[in-house]
């Protein structure tokens, strides 16, 4: 991806300050949510759930932090210019619905980060609070993604940027409270699967917003179509389930499997039309 443009106003850099160990923010999602997308992708969800108990009350004011790495600054930057390229997509599409579009805080943070959706530290990658209306990134995610996940590449990056902010565009339009809502009325399983359309969609709102970045801007570069379809590929939940369990269980997915994740991007990215991403009412994800 071009690394030139404007950057956003809208960055919030908390990097490096660290936040106590035993703060729990309240309201938004709530931390059990983050605990299960951390299950779902085969982490240990142990180390949220714990947080509104501490064993040691005498611990709650060690703060959780690293070093910060001179390479992140040109991280910061490139996500800044992400964040500015889907701000100006997001509000010609808003306008040309009659809509105005909020634009987003995205907050860099460095080992744990409080929001209105709770505490969570770095293992639970990249996230949106509706709460707040935020999405955090933790950069050595981008490393994660290279190292762990074997998706390098700006433009892998830049996927995951739009994809959490696919997640806002969907709290605008009133879809992840119906969604929420929707969840309280059935059981686990077809909560699950409702979990799936909502992340595919913001695969999906993810690649309308590069169709009209390459259309508007010319955003792309050789190769990068590759790098984003890679990244969705690589974190889909039977890839991730497969390496941390050596098995798959398709009942206890909640972002969709690499096929699924891939397909609905590339919807977006061909189509350019938020009409069709509508994941809720395909017959076939």
């Amino acid at each position: 991806m071009k690394k030139v443009g404007r950057r956003s106003r809208n960055v919030e850099d908390r990097r490096g300050g660290g936040v106590p160990s035993g703060a729990v923010a309240t309201g938004g999602l709530g931390t059990l949510v983050l605990a299960l997308i951390v299950l779902a992708l085969g982490g240990d969800p142990s180390f949220l759930l714990d947080q509104g108990s501490p064993s040691n009350p005498g611990q709650q004011g060690t703060t959780v932090s690293r070093a910060r790495l001179p390479e992140e600054d040109q991280l910061a930057d490139f996500t800044s210019v992400v964040l500015a390229d889907t701000e100006d997509t997001w509000n010609v599409l808003f306008r040309e619905m009659g809509r105005t579009y909020q634009e987003p805080k995205l907050v860099l943070f460095t080992g744990a980060v409080n929001s209105a959706c709770g505490f969570a530290k770095a293992a639970v990658g990249p996230f949106y609070c509706p709460g707040d209306q935020k999405v955090y990134i933790d950069l050595s995610f981008y490393n994660d993604l290279k190292t762990q996940h074997q998706a390098p590449g700006d433009f892998a990056q830049a996927y995951v940027v739009a994809h959490e902010i696919g997640h806002h565009v969907q709290t605008l339009l009133g879809i992840s409270q119906q969604v929420q809502a929707a969840k309280q009325r059935v059981s686990q399983i077809q909560g699950n699967q409702l979990s799936v359309r909502q992340e595919l969609q913001a695969d999906c709102f993810a690649g309308v917003w590069a169709h009209h970045g390459q259309k508007e801007r010319q955003i792309l570069e050789e190769g990068d179509v590759e790098e984003a379809l890679n990244a969705a590929s690589s974190i889909g939940d039977d890839r991730l389930q497969q390496q941390a369990r050596g098995y798959v269980s398709p009942e206890s997915f909640t972002h969709g499997s690499s096929e699924q994740r891939v397909r609905w991007f590339k919807q977006g990215i061909k189509t350019g039309d938020v009409n069709q991403c509508n994941t809720f009412e395909a017959a076939k994800l």
